[in-house]
């Protein structure tokens, strides 16, 4: 063998090894939840029974101060699902930042968005096919009289060129499986409500957009309810 031809056949053998070894190995263990009913007061607020220069201060304004411990965003939880196989992480990553900074206290979950079961079921499909037309290439002139076939001339001017074609069948079968895993969602989810859709919408939110939207559902919340009725 060639250079070229060990290529041609160590290509398709590494790729077949790297799909083993991600579909059998072990799912990365789940992020634990923050406990956000237990939380440490801020420093410098002030305790029940502590005397204090602002004991005597406006009422309002001890309210006030008791809502902005946890930040704006406490008691919030906003949801990311995007398609991991899209390479969105990227845009969720710089999304997830903003609100952590827009919303103090805010709490942001990043999900994967799998794509439909008929896709999923097809995407594991693809590699028993890749594995049987490359088996059958290799020993088509055993497989094809088992069966009281002869092979076709097909067949044959496929096997002239048989590392290219091992290749072509494991390269388009990947491409194939990584289309079918792909969904091509970025869901944005506020309090279990859905807000923005790139399904939908066919596009991304910006992120003054998603800031907007986020920043209007917070007004529903407790902490917004809790503020009109400081100030009101």
């Amino acid at each position: 063998m060639d250079r070229v031809q060990l290529l041609l056949l160590g290509l398709p053998i590494l790729l077949f090894c790297s799909d083993v070894v991600t579909l059998f190995a072990p799912q990365p263990p789940a992020t634990p939840k923050p406990d956000r009913h237990q939380h440490q007061p801020a420093t410098g607020a002030v305790q029940p029974g502590d005397s204090s220069p602002d004991a005597d201060a406006d009422p309002a304004s001890a309210q006030v101060a008791e809502l902005q411990v946890d930040g704006p965003g406490f008691g919030t939880t906003v949801e990311l699902k995007f398609c991991a196989s899209c390479s969105y992480r990227g845009n969720a990553m710089t999304m997830k930042s903003m609100l952590d900074t827009s919303f103090p206290g805010i709490h942001v979950v990043l999900e994967n968005y799998p794509p439909p079961f008929p896709k999923r079921a097809l995407s594991k499909i693809v590699p028993v096919i890749q594995v049987g037309a490359i088996g059958t290439l290799m020993a088509g002139d055993q497989i094809f009289p088992r069966f009281g076939m002869v092979p076709p001339p097909w067949y044959y001017s496929l096997r002239a060129n048989r590392f290219g074609t091992m290749a072509s069948i494991w390269l388009f079968g990947n491409f194939a499986q990584s289309l079918l895993q792909s969904s091509g969602a970025f869901e944005v989810y506020c309090n279990g409500q859905l807000v923005f859709s790139k399904l939908s919408e066919q596009r991304f939110p910006s992120e003054f957009e998603l800031r907007e939207l986020i920043g209007n559902r917070l007004s529903d919340s407790q902490f917004g309810k809790d503020l009109e009725k400081v100030w009101s």
